[in-house]
């Protein structure tokens, strides 16, 4: 019960919970089930706009929990090395559960399996996550403020966006004229 009430209280962007899994050795496992299951919402949501495929649902889960890992090494890359205050201590398994239980908003992707909800869905939950996610570099990191934790989510979100845009160029399908 005490990890459900953990990823409620993530998902309604509690800074103290946040503070809490950042201090908790043992909730790393909790966290990876975070991740885990919003990549797998993800996928079955993506049925709204792929189709029921089981392939692609598995295909869009691996890809949501391969973006997902690459945004948190990002993040912790750009925020304890290029970007930290004074105050900054951050180990990678802080980093990891907090930004891990960032990802709970993603478990409303699964909503997305009905086709007129699919973009908002989506678009909703992306926007949530990115919010969670501030607050968990914040917390994580020890940053003063929050204008350093947007700035840090949002580049590190902006090489994973190329990066994935970079990946789909290369191994998408080709269109033919």
């Amino acid at each position: 019960m005490a990890f459900i009430y953990r990823v409620i209280r993530a998902a309604m962007l509690d800074a103290a919970v946040y503070e809490e899994v950042e201090a908790d050795r043992s909730a790393l496992w909790q966290a990876a089930t975070v991740v885990l299951l919003s990549s797998l919402a993800a996928g079955l949501g993506a049925a709204g706009i792929q189709g029921p495929a089981v392939t692609t649902q598995v295909a869009i889960s691996a890809i949501a929990l391969v973006t997902w890992t690459a945004w948190a090494m990002l993040v912790l890359q750009v925020g304890a090395r290029y970007m930290p205050e004074p105050r900054t201590r951050a180990d990678i398994g802080q980093l990891l559960r907090t930004v891990g239980f960032a990802a709970a908003p993603g478990l409303f992707q699964v909503f997305a399996m009905q086709p007129p909800l699919a973009i908002p869905v989506f678009v909703v939950s992306w926007l949530w996550m990115f919010a969670a996610m501030v607050i968990a570099i914040r917390q994580a990191l020890d940053y003063r403020g929050t204008g350093r934790a947007i700035a840090v989510t949002a580049v590190g979100f902006g090489l994973v966006l190329a990066l994935v845009v970079v990946i789909s160029v290369l191994l998408g399908p080709t269109l033919e004229t």
